[in-house]
């Protein structure tokens, strides 16, 4: 591909201003462990890769940890310290792109050539050698050297001791080039360590990693893919010309960047920055990974990009501001959300999803093909999504309250939801709900209503948001027998126990939600699940001794409304009946909620009570054995209760 004559004479001016990032694939591993709970990892994850990847754009090197216990994820990222900014910055995104693909395994790493990404389930910082660590012979068609392979091996050896000599030295960073002859033959030789190490724990690496990758000779290439450290020979010089200068460094770069100012204007830097994406592309297209179309065929993917919703990946990044740390809004399991400024100046919320596997990209596709068909005051509207860049993102309204999350569990900001407001709230939700399950044209079913998952606009009026794990139904289909997911708390128990999925599983989780509106407390806990059992017993106990008033959020609460406190706890409460049978429909939910008479009879059962610690063991798509013969508490009430409002 030929360069614009402007553009190529910005290259000529700048010579190396952009290096080479070395994107290329030096070696992948991938823990054999399973996590102990899949949805704590993924909550996990998500971030604790965001933190990585901003610290390494921003230092070159970088280290995060998210989480408690043994779902704990810790991270660990550098970039070569031949590397500028800029190729730092596009090498570790291929490293964001691609370590994911270890997930749900405990730990994994990602050797590229220009750079190292790490994760696990436990402190790794200070390893410097392990059972993983590997040497990499030879590279693609390249073999032997042939010339004098004896010469060659005595060179490769040689610059090998210089190269780990130079990057232990005190003051190196880690980080040593050089080349050494022997004979006819020339071997250029690259040592790093990762900045976790101390300086005898990386000499102890580099003197590892040299001894075994020296034995690849008379290979013409050679890597040492260690725990704490990457060393590479071959034949040719790979680095770049900053070498000594480091990743921070500007060096030569920013005379340059003075030269471009005064001589060619503020429109070669848009060259520039047209160069870097066009070789990004090429280099990508080299290993044969483009884009979300590329990865995952046509199809939906096609009929995005060609429709009124596709947004280019690039403008959105822009849009961010990179995915600035300060714009982002939120966190999920399934990737973070970021604040925007399109080009109009109008404001909206971008979802980005990284996990570029097929599971994630199945739920990608899922939202925007379900959420694309509906409209209601109560659902976020989606405006459109980006299919053409390394990671998919979507695009909604923007709500400047953010979510009933942050409200409902903030003390500072919990005193604004007064009960008018939490009563408006609980009515908005189910009205959203009942259009998904009744009115829309698809039947949609949710499947993970939660208070994180619920925006709110301007004047406070909710908006359900998230769809990446709702389900469509057919008119003729009574259920859908699927692994369970969503978030441990709010799943109901025979969707969770047999997989068994119908628009009851969530109103289930709505009654969930209204007992945390009206109380306050969180359904989940730290882990997940004993946090829902636990707010469940409470309130029905507190409700079968008509003692509300010891329950219900106490910032809100007075005695003028406990008969509508009453009211609305017993729709909470109907509509987490361990039958799903005895449950209302949303529809029935909406009229029970408009009609405000406080006499009516509602028959309820005790709460059901499930085996949390196994169900923390469930995977997407597996069924769980919860209901063997020998297993404790009942899934069904045992009491039930005739009491009608006071």
């Amino acid at each position: 591909m030929a360069l614009p004559l402007s553009l190529a004479l910005v290259l000529a001016l700048c010579g190396a201003v952009a290096g080479d990032p070395r994107t290329s694939v030096a070696g992948r591993s991938c823990s054999p462990g399973t996590a102990v709970s899949g949805s704590a990892l993924a909550d996990n994850f998500v971030p604790s890769m965001d933190d990585l990847n901003s610290n390494v754009s921003a230092h070159g090197f970088g280290t995060s940890a998210v989480g408690s216990g043994p779902n704990t994820v810790f991270g660990l990222g550098q970039c070569l310290r031949d590397l500028s900014p800029v190729d730092c910055k596009l090498c570790f995104a291929e490293v964001r792109s691609l370590l994911p693909k270890c997930y749900p395994r405990v730990g994994g790493r990602l050797y590229l050539d220009g750079c190292f990404g790490r994760y696990g389930n436990y402190s790794f910082f200070g390893e410097a050698v392990g059972a993983a660590d590997a040497t990499v012979c030879g590279s693609g068609s390249e073999g032997n050297y042939t010339a004098d392979p004896r010469g060659f091996g005595d060179a490769v050896r040689v610059a090998m001791t210089n190269v780990t000599g130079a990057a232990a030295a005190p003051g190196s960073e880690g980080f040593g080039v050089g080349s050494a002859a022997a004979g006819s033959a020339t071997a250029f030789a690259l040592a790093q360590c990762w900045e976790s190490l101390n300086g005898t724990s990386c000499e102890q690496c580099l003197r590892a990693a040299s001894s075994a990758v020296a034995l690849c000779a008379p290979a013409t290439e050679g890597r040492a893919l260690f725990t704490g450290c990457y060393l590479r020979y071959s034949t040719r010089r790979f680095w770049n010309d900053n070498a000594t200068t480091g990743s921070g460094s500007s060096g030569n770069n920013g005379v340059v960047w003075i030269l471009l100012g005064s001589f060619v204007g503020a429109s070669a830097t848009a060259f520039i920055i047209g160069f870097l994406a066009w070789k990004k592309r090429i280099l990508r297209s080299k290993k044969g990974c483009n884009s979300f179309i590329d990865m995952y065929g046509d199809g939906l993917s096609v009929r995005i990009a060609q429709s009124s919703l596709n947004f280019k990946y690039e403008e959105l990044r822009k849009a961010t501001n990179y995915f600035d740390p300060a714009n982002k809004l939120g966190q999920g399991s399934y990737g973070a959300v970021y604040k925007a400024v399109l080009l109009d100046g109008k404001e909206v919320a971008v979802k980005r999803l990284f996990l570029n596997t097929r599971q994630w990209a199945d739920q990608f596709f899922n939202e925007v093909d379900l959420i694309s068909q509906v409209r209601h005051k109560n659902l976020v509207k989606l405006l459109g999504c980006s299919v053409d860049g390394p990671e998919s993102l979507l695009v909604y309204e923007y709500y400047f309250n953010k979510s009933l999350y942050l409200f409902l569990f903030d003390a500072s900001r919990r005193r604004n939801l007064t009960w008018d407001l939490r009563v408006d709230i609980i009515q908005g939700i189910a009205e959203g709900l009942s259009y998904l399950h009744e009115e829309s044209e698809t039947r949609i079913i949710h499947r993970d209503i939660k208070a994180s998952n619920i925006l709110l606009d301007d004047k406070l009026k909710p908006k359900i948001t998230d769809f990446g794990l709702a389900r469509a139904f057919g008119e003729d289909v009574t259920h859908l027998t699927t692994g369970a997911a969503g978030t441990l708390g709010y799943m109901a128990p025979e969707y969770v126990v047999h997989g068994h999925l119908t628009e009851k599983a969530d109103v289930f989780s709505y009654g969930v939600l209204v007992l945390e509106i009206i109380t306050g407390k969180r359904c989940s806990g730290s882990n997940g699940s004993h946090g829902g059992q636990v707010l469940l017993t409470k309130v029905w106990k507190h409700y079968k001794e008509n003692t509300v008033e010891m329950i219900v959020d106490r910032s809100i609460y007075e005695d003028t409304i406990r008969d509508e406190v009453m009211h609305i706890l017993q729709i909470g409460l109907l509509c987490t009946q361990a039958n799903p049978d005895d449950r209302p429909t949303m529809g029935k939910v909406v009229e029970l909620l408009r009609n405000h008479r406080h006499d009516l009879e509602i028959v309820l059962s005790d709460p059901p009570f499930l085996n949390v610690e196994a169900v923390e063991n469930i995977k997407e798509g597996e069924q769980s054995q919860l209901l063997s013969t020998n297993s404790a508490p009942s899934l069904s009430g045992s009491s039930r209760s005739y009491l009608s409002g006071r």
